[in-house]
Parts: C-alpha cells; structure tokens; sequence
C-alpha cells in the first residue's frame, strides 16, 4: 500500500504541474520540460562477492537469499536542444534491496542496500510522427549507496559515494503538446561499499510536461484581386499571382508543431482544400517558401525552413500536383512579417508568441481559372 501511495503522490505533482503552472514556471521558451517515473527496480546482486566477504572475515557462508527487487522513482528536468536531442538532469531512488545468509559457525547476517543519487543524461530523440518518438539515453550519476547489516555476526554499516555511469532507452507519447507518458528501462551502474560494483536496473513509467507550447493564431490575409484591364476588344486576362499562407505554430489548425518539420494532422485540413482548389485551377507554377522566426542561429533555421517547405512540396506531388510545377526553398528568418520593434522588451515565451506570425510557410501560385 505504502508503494501504492508514494506511486499515485509522484504522479499527482506532475498531474498538478501540468494543469496548473503558469508559463513563467522555470521556463524560457517550449524547449524546456519536467517530468516524474516511478516503477519496479532490479538489483544484480553480487552474491559471489558478498560470500568471499564473509569467508574471508573467518566466517563460512552455507547459503545465501537474495531480495533483488524494488521500488524505484525519479524526478527529472530537461532541456531539448533540437529536434534530435535533448540534455536531462534529475534525482533518483532506486530503492532497497538486501540478502539474507546463514554461516558457519551457526548464525545469520542480513544485508540491505538503499541507493540514491543525481544524473546529467545527453538523450538522443528519433520522432516517428507529431506525437511518438523513441529515445536513448547515456549519462553520468554521482550516487550513494548505504549498506546496513542485522543478524548474529557483526559487520560495520557502509556508506559510499562516487561517480559511475548510466544508459537507457524508450518511448513517449505525447497526448497534447504540453503533456505525454514515458516508458523506459535503464541500467545504473552503482558503486556498492560491500559488493563491488552493482548493476540496477530500472523499468519505469511516467509524464512529462512541457513548459511554454501556447502560441497565438495568425490571421491571414487575401491579396487583392488584380484589375483586369478594360479593352474595345475582348483580351485573354494575364496569368494572376496568388499567394496563400500557412501559419506553423497556431493552436487550432497549425502545419507544424513548434520546432517540427512533419505536418500534423489538424494542419492537413487546410492543405486538402487547397489542392481542391488547384485541381479546378490552371497554373503554370507552384513556389513554396518556409519561413521562421530570428530566434535561434541562421544555420539551423535554414534547415528548418528548407525542411517544412519540402515536407509541403511532397504532400502537394502525392496529392497529384504536377512535380515539376513545384519549387520549394527556405529563407530562414530574413523575411520576417513583424517590424524591428514590435517585439522589443519581450523574452523567453513571451518573444516566442510575439514572432508567431514570422514562422509559416507561403504557397505561391501563377494561374488562370479554367473556362472551358
């Protein structure tokens, strides 16, 4: 029961988190996260070790029980880098775990070890659509373990601290933007003051919250149609430019999640009715041009942008557009919508909600209506 309980408080703080944090909590912009995983732990206990221990203390071991299971949990924080990577940070409890033996001469000597520390972790992020990725992990712990013995033999209770490291891997899921579930199985490396080095393992469950994934919605404006010039005698009208956008990080009907480069399922919607639209259309080309925002460095978001105008040039070409009517091409932030100093004095969330309108995508199309 008491497992129980300290299960459902770890998940009720993030649950809390979630719903009710504002935007200023610990956070500059979407990139950050916390998160809480609580699940079973298992110890690989040197039972081996543990006995030439006692053997050599002139005490003969006749058996040995082992208690390799626990309950462990931890709390981390996080920081994602890019799309691909991310650096975590956070505490763990792994839990008890012990032994039990009996030696000659007659007695018994009961062992427990508690361990607990602090990671710094680089994760590795592999997205597999907007809302499931998988992800590894490697890192560095600085952990204690604490042994404590009972029974008719005596032995010293230790303590010891130091360094070691850690690996892991798993999946997320992410229900809305802000809030996902984590599964992963890691294995930590403990320095045990008794046995030598310890192998835990933890498989856990958790949720993870995302700090800052509000953004505002850009209103989008029609171009003016161009005048047809008035003529005695009747003239074919010139080929006629339209331009549509597409905002890339709006609540409702956005392409793209912040960040992202795969459309996501709300933002097809949009896309769907335009290619509609140009299959009653004749054209002659197609030009999709990806924007962003100036926050972050002109390398990585050219990609960024060179990335989203492709994703949109593919789906046009699988919906049946012509390929070789369409060009795409990213120009980072140099065309922003927003002037010099319509976001000054703004930072973190509140500069990134400010650019909202500068990062979209921009379709434009040289056409004529059908008339035949």
């Amino acid at each position: 029961m008491k497992r129980v309980l300290k299960t459902a408080g770890i998940f009720g703080l993030v649950g809390c988190a979630a719903f009710n944090s504002p935007n200023a909590m610990a956070a500059e912009d979407s990139s950050w996260y916390i998160g809480a995983s609580a699940g079973q732990s298992i110890s690989q206990i040197n039972s081996a070790r543990i006995a030439s221990q006692l053997n050599g203390a002139g005490v003969t071991t006749t058996s040995i029980g082992e208690d390799n299971r626990g309950f462990g949990w931890k709390t981390f924080g996080g920081y994602q880098l890019n799309e691909n990577f991310a650096i975590e940070s956070g505490f763990f409890d792994l839990g008890r775990f012990g032994f039990r033996s009996t030696t000659a001469p007659a007695g018994t000597l009961n062992g427990d070890l508690k361990a607990q520390g602090v990671n710094l972790d680089l994760v590795g992020i592999i997205p597999f659509n907007e809302a499931l990725s998988a992800f590894g992990r490697a890192g560095l712990t600085y952990a204690k373990a604490s042994d404590s013995f009972t029974g008719t033999r005596a032995v010293i209770a230790t303590n010891r601290k130091a360094w070691n490291y850690k690996f892991g891997a798993g999946l997320q899921y992410d229900f809305i933007p802000s809030l996902g579930i984590r599964i992963e199985a890691e294995r930590y490396r403990i320095k045990d003051p008794f046995a030598g080095n310890n192998n835990i393992d933890l498989y856990s469950a958790g949720l993870v919250y995302r700090f800052g994934t509000g953004s505002r919605e850009v209103a989008q404006a029609e171009p003016e149609p161009v005048p047809v010039p008035v003529a005695e005698t009747p003239v074919a009208p010139p080929p006629a430019t339209k331009k549509v956008v597409f905002s890339s990080d709006s609540a409702d009907d956005s392409l793209f999640g912040f960040d992202k480069s795969t459309i996501r399922p709300q933002g097809k919607r949009g896309l769907d009715l335009f290619v509609e639209e140009l299959k009653g259309a004749r054209f002659e080309q197609i030009r999709v041009t990806g924007h962003t925002d100036r926050i972050g460095s002109d390398a990585y978001n050219q990609k960024l942008s060179e990335l989203r105008a492709e994703t949109v040039r593919n789906y046009l070409i699988e919906a049946g557009i012509p390929a070789d009517k369409i060009t795409a091409r990213g120009v980072d932030g140099s065309e922003p919508i927003t002037r010099p100093g319509d976001c000054q004095g703004a930072s973190g969330n509140a500069l990134i909600t400010c650019l909202a309108p500068d990062r979209r995508v921009e379709v434009d199309v040289d056409t004529r209506r059908t008339t035949e």
